[in-house]
């Protein structure tokens, strides 16, 4: 049903569309800002002058992290398997890492001197879950929102005694409406003038006609884009 030309939405679902902002720009908004705010700021309630660790830096939800973690005053470091999207990464991140290349927990712990990264957003999953660990400083949140690498796999508690760490796995669409109101209420009154200031820009890659859906899908599929891919009726 996502790809009606109308849909009915509870209203306190909605947002306006920024000021300075198009309409396009607007649609490659509201996902990702309310999955970004809704698990880096209200469930690991990432602090001015502390670190994040974005997977993914080139996607739709990795760019908009970067840019708000930036403009909340945080550290930020990403990874990125091309060289398409290391060099958009470059432009926004602290850090970026080329996750085929090297160890994003060795290079991480080589650029915090050992003491790791407050917050990481995870899109992986399971493959990603113990380097992530090693990852995290002291009394650190990891937020896993993806298994693109799949979901089974042992957790170490040891790891998790050593740093006092936190492991969140959430998603945005299957929580209760009222739920959503709430990070939809929260995204207007602190992501929203970010986005009007200019200090978060909507980053969009493509945007294909509706009938153009299939190829929308092998962007996606092939990594080509670095940002959101649109979709306009």
């Amino acid at each position: 049903g996502g790809y009606a030309e109308q849909v009915a939405v509870p209203a306190e679902q909605l947002l306006p569309i920024p000021a300075g902002i198009s309409l396009e720009e607007a649609a490659a908004l509201p996902e990702v800002a309310c999955t970004v705010y809704s698990n880096i700021g209200m469930v690991a309630g990432l602090k001015p002058g502390q670190s994040l660790l974005v997977h993914g830096g080139g996607s739709g939800i990795g760019t908009h992290a970067i840019q708000w973690a930036h403009a909340l005053g945080a550290r930020v470091f990403t990874t990125a398997g091309s060289a398409q999207k290391l060099d958009a990464a470059r432009q926004l991140a602290d850090v970026a890492i080329n996750y085929r290349d090297e160890d994003f927990a060795e290079r991480v712990a080589q650029e915090t001197s050992g003491s790791g990264v407050d917050v990481i957003l995870d899109i992986i999953g399971a493959p990603y879950l113990e380097p992530n660990l090693k990852s995290l400083a002291n009394n650190g949140h990891l937020v896993i929102i993806g298994t693109m690498g799949g979901m089974r796999t042992e957790l170490n508690l040891g790891l998790m005694l050593s740093n006092r760490a936190s492991v969140t796995a959430t998603t945005l669409r299957a929580r209760p409406l009222h739920e959503k109101a709430e990070i939809v209420a929260a995204v207007r009154e602190n992501v929203w003038p970010l986005i009007e200031s200019g200090q978060i820009k909507p980053m969009v890659d493509t945007v294909l006609p509706l009938d153009q859906a299939a190829e929308a899908h092998r962007i996606l599929a092939e990594g080509r884009a670095v940002g959101k891919v649109l979709l306009k009726p």
